[in-house]
């Protein structure tokens, strides 16, 4: 494994690419995912360095955002959502001069959320995410597993991880910080800390949000519902909040990469307008955190462990369509009936690879149902399923339909 300041970021080359042709980059994620030191590396090659996590930068910015912006030729500026009014100015600078590469922005909140953000920049901005590390840039492998599988091949696992070892990786997560720590316990409280610095400073950025004491509690009820469809109304009832308060707090935490919500494949593409979303964290880690779930309880019931496995699986396909060639959309097949599928992998022509999550080491021709239903209505569209599990051999299913392991997530 890298050492945590050296992880290849595969996203750098594609930094590289739009630099050459665009004038404004935005690269996007959570804090402390390594956006810092991924564009401080980029600034070396001469483009000044600014972040707005600086108090007097950050009041330049908000006084004078004109003449701040003025004053540079090619820069990198950090944390850019603490200054919105920066963007205007940016863009004002840009129609002057379009020079290719001449400002790099970071953002740990979704700007293109904001309605002005998306207006202004339009046509002159490339939004690239950045995610936690992903099990590929651990290992240093560079393998895109969602490119593999749709040129109907499936990556062969570079190193076999099982079991407990697999269990230790999914509590770990992918952020940084939290790899480098050195025990469970020490990650535990490295989570806990960052989980309330982003709701007691991140959330006044985003949202304005004034009563902030509801707010933890409300992020535990949805960390029990990971992975399954999200009645708003419901859940906010759990803290005391209307639907419409807790649908504006999901939105909040998804503008701050915590969670994301799934929408549902149906094959017309209208019909899933009024379909319900599930939720997804993006970090198994932080899930685990908020979960209170330790490995030693793992052991004794893995039922838990299967939410927690199946974000993981998520965020890893998440961190692959960041890089991935073409574009892709993850969402998820359920129907009246009750046949699902964890994840669908949609490409945009309308090829679909369905993904399949189990926690145990052997399958039942049971686990194979939502993938058969799915293959038989998507006909020509479905390229592959695949059922990822805690073994160690790939094996054809068939209709298509594929045994591999979890560790081919991060294949060669």
């Amino acid at each position: 494994m890298n050492t945590p300041s050296f992880y290849p970021r595969w996203i750098e080359p594609r930094i590289a690419e739009a630099m050459l042709d665009t004038p404004v980059i935005l690269l996007a994620g959570p804090r402390q995912a390594g956006k810092t030191t991924l564009v401080r590396k980029v600034a070396q090659q001469g483009l000044r360095y600014l972040t707005l996590d600086d108090e007097l930068t950050l009041l330049s910015a908000r006084e004078d955002p004109v003449g701040m912006v003025r004053s540079l030729d090619r820069a990198v500026i950090d944390e850019i959502q603490r200054a919105p009014q920066l963007l205007m100015a940016i863009k004002k600078s840009v129609d002057e001069d379009r020079r290719p590469g001449r400002f790099l922005l970071t953002g740990s909140a979704n700007l293109m959320a904001l309605p002005t953000v998306a207006d202004s920049l339009a046509g002159r901005m490339e939004t690239l995410s950045l995610l936690p590390l992903s099990q590929s840039e651990i290992e240093g492998v560079s393998v895109n597993w969602i490119d593999s599988v749709f040129s109907g091949c499936i990556p062969q696992a570079s190193t076999q991880v099982v079991g407990r070892d697999l269990m230790t990786r999914v509590l770990r997560g992918g952020y940084p910080a939290a790899l480098s720590r050195s025990s469970p316990k020490r990650r535990v409280a490295w989570a806990r800390q960052y989980l309330d610095a982003l709701i007691q400073r991140d959330v006044r950025d985003v949202a304005g949000i004034e009563k902030l004491d509801q707010l933890p509690r409300f992020l535990r009820a949805l960390a029990q519902t990971s992975g399954q469809m999200c009645n708003y109304t419901q859940l906010g009832g759990q803290v005391g909040l209307d639907g419409k308060t807790a649908a504006r707090y999901v939105s909040v935490f998804e503008q701050m990469y915590l969670l994301r919500r799934v929408d549902v494949w149906a094959r017309n593409r209208l019909s899933r307008v009024v379909k319900t979303p599930k939720l997804q964290f993006i970090d198994s880690g932080l899930l685990a955190t908020l979960l209170d779930l330790e490995s030693d309880e793992i052991h004794q019931d893995r039922t838990r462990f299967g939410h927690v496995l199946e974000t993981f699986v998520f965020g890893e396909l998440l961190k692959h369509t960041t890089t991935a060639e073409g574009d892709h959309q993850l969402m998820y097949y359920r129907d009246p009936d009750k046949f699902e599928v964890d994840v669908v992998i949609e490409n945009r022509s309308g090829q679909l690879v369905g993904v399949e999550v189990k926690a145990a080491a052997s399958l039942k021709e049971s686990d194979l149902r939502g993938l058969k239903k799915l293959a038989g209505i998507a006909g020509d569209q479905f390229k592959m399923g695949v059922v990822l599990y805690d073994g160690t051999e790939t094996l054809p299913l068939g209709g298509g339909l594929w045994a591999a392991p979890l560790s081919s997530l991060w294949g060669r």
